[in-house]
């Protein structure tokens, strides 16, 4: 049996060193490729922490809502015990959603999420996907056909979760690109295989023409110049 956690975060801002704050958690569980239900889901409040009027316009969380929500000390520690030892996938979680929560965590003197545990689909895309204009959730979302209607006009964690694992599945179902050496060796390997540049193809057996020496050596002159 394989187990994947795939999750979101919603958050105040982009800067967690300069105080912004995790404001949702959401997680999702996928057995051997299959979601289950078997999610985690949890608003956090910020502690002071003010939302700006531009992020709330991307997941419609506003400070009023979060103020009776519980603080990080007491969500963490579940989310630890949800994710487990089991690999954990994010979209550009290794720029954003793993460093942002592992600060979290270590400000609370609580485990971080290991490396070893931390997949970005942002990467294995880009390794195995060629066509999307954009490597974003939603572009590889649409190129997939998975539907984003769920997400209505705003984004949120649980949701994106969803589509995440969604979108993970399919590339997990789709196979690496090949690597450009072995496409290059492969096309090297075809060109000598060729009857006019193979070893059997039938060589000239007179002397070229004076002209054909004279524009030899002016074309040679030319290109080492």
């Amino acid at each position: 049996m394989k187990r994947v956690i795939c999750f979101d975060i919603e958050t105040t801002g982009f800067d967690y060193l300069r105080g912004d704050r995790c404001i949702e958690i959401g997680a999702v569980e996928l057995i051997d490729g299959k979601l289950t239900d078997n999610s985690f889901h949890e608003y956090i409040n910020p502690e002071g922490k003010i939302i700006p009027p531009e992020t709330y316009m991307v997941h419609k969380i506003s400070n009023a809502f979060l103020e009776d929500k519980p603080k990080m000390s007491e969500i963490a520690p579940k989310f630890l015990e949800f994710i487990g030892d089991s690999p954990v996938i994010a979209h550009n979680g290794l720029d954003f959603d793993f460093p942002f929560v592992n600060h979290e965590l270590s400000k609370l003197g609580l485990p971080q999420i290991p490396r070893e545990q931390q997949f970005d689909t942002l990467v294995i895309a880009r390794n195995r996907v060629f066509g999307p204009k954009s490597y974003t959730l939603d572009a590889l979302a649409k190129w997939f056909g998975i539907s984003l209607a769920t997400r209505a006009d705003a984004h949120g964690a649980l949701i994106d979760s969803e589509i995440l694992a969604k979108v993970y599945v399919e590339l997990e179902n789709t196979a690496p690109a090949p690597d450009i050496r072995d496409i290059i060796a492969d096309h090297h390997k075809a060109m000598l295989a060729h009857p006019k540049i193979g070893a059997d193809f039938p060589r000239r057996k007179f002397a070229p023409h004076a002209d054909e020496l004279a524009n030899h050596t002016a074309f040679m002159e030319k290109i080492t110049a």
